[in-house]
C-alpha cells in the first residue's frame, strides 16, 4: 500500500478510484464553483433514497476523525469509516454517452443503489451515480454531473 504523512494523516492510493475523466470533471466543477484546492472530495453512501441508497460526492473542508483519505489522480477522497466497506474496490467514472452524462459508480460490491438521474432510478447494476440534473445545489459539493 503506497502511503505519505500529510497534515498528521494518512493518505493512502488503495480502495477507491477515480478515472481521468472523473478526475477532470471534479477539477472541472471545483473551478466552476470556486471551491478551494485544498477541499477533499467526500464520497458517501446515504441512506433513504428511491432504491435504499444513494451515493453522495461533495466538497470538504477538511476530513473527519473517523475518515479515511485516499488520494487518486491527484485529488484528495474523505471516506467515512462506516462507508469503507461498502465503498472499498470502487472506480468512480465520469460517462458522457447517448443515456446522458453524469459520475457512475462502479463498485465490485454490487450493493444496490441509485443516483441523481430520474431516468437510472430501479436499476440494479453496480450503481448510477448522478445524472446531468438540479440535484445537490446549494452545497459545496459537485453531487451531480456538470455544475
Amino acid at each position: 500500500m503506497n502511503t505519505q504523512e500529510t497534515q498528521e494523516t494518512q493518505v493512502t492510493t488503495q480502495e477507491i478510484t477515480l478515472t481521468p475523466e472523473a478526475a477532470e470533471q471534479i477539477r472541472l466543477i471545483r473551478r466552476e464553483n470556486q471551491v478551494p484546492e485544498t477541499h477533499g472530495l467526500r464520497i458517501g453512501i446515504q441512506s433513504g433514497g428511491c432504491c435504499g441508497s444513494s451515493y453522495l460526492l461533495a466538497f470538504d473542508e477538511k476530513n473527519e476523525a473517523t475518515d479515511k483519505i485516499f488520494q487518486s489522480e491527484g485529488i484528495l477522497i474523505y471516506i467515512d469509516v462506516e462507508n469503507l466497506e461498502s465503498l472499498s474496490g470502487t472506480t468512480l467514472e465520469y460517462v458522457d454517452g447517448p443515456q446522458g452524462k453524469g459520475f457512475r459508480f462502479d463498485n465490485p460490491n454490487k450493493a444496490q443503489s441509485c443516483g441523481c438521474d430520474d431516468s437510472s432510478h430501479g436499476e440494479s447494476d453496480s450503481g448510477c451515480g448522478c445524472g446531468d440534473s438540479n440535484h445537490g445545489e446549494g452545497k459545496s459539493g459537485c453531487g451531480c454531473g456538470g455544475h
